[in-house]
């Protein structure tokens, strides 16, 4: 039985992601440091924290409810990631790297969702 969202692999994956765009977007242009780092670093601390949040709220319709937020969050997160492979902010690398990251929390936010 799971006690805490730390023991989710899911918020485990995302806070992983979390770190790995801090360390990307650390090379961002300076310029971007209120832009599109800044965005991406928001959408991915969302992430783990919605995750987090609808573990404590106590009931299964806002467990689900946070849930699909982390979802959304993942999917704006993937956009910015693209703008920023468009953008050449980051190499392709980084992106595949970022890109599997949230393909698999995003699998595994979409099985939460469907199981609850």
């Amino acid at each position: 039985m799971i006690k805490s969202h730390k023991e989710l692999i899911v918020w485990q994956k995302s806070m992983d992601l979390v770190t790995r765009v801090y360390e990307i977007t650390n090379r961002f242009p300076k310029e971007e440091i209120f832009g599109l780092s800044a965005q991406m670093r928001r959408s991915a601390i969302s992430i783990p924290s919605n995750i987090a949040e609808g573990r404590c709220r106590g009931t299964k319709k806002d467990y689900v409810h946070f849930l699909r937020v982390a979802a959304g969050s993942t999917a704006e997160l993937e956009t910015q990631v693209i703008i920023s492979r468009n953008l050449k902010f980051i190499s392709e690398i980084e992106f595949n790297i970022l890109n599997e990251f949230i393909s698999e929390v995003t699998k595994m936010l979409n099985s939460m969702i469907r199981k609850l």
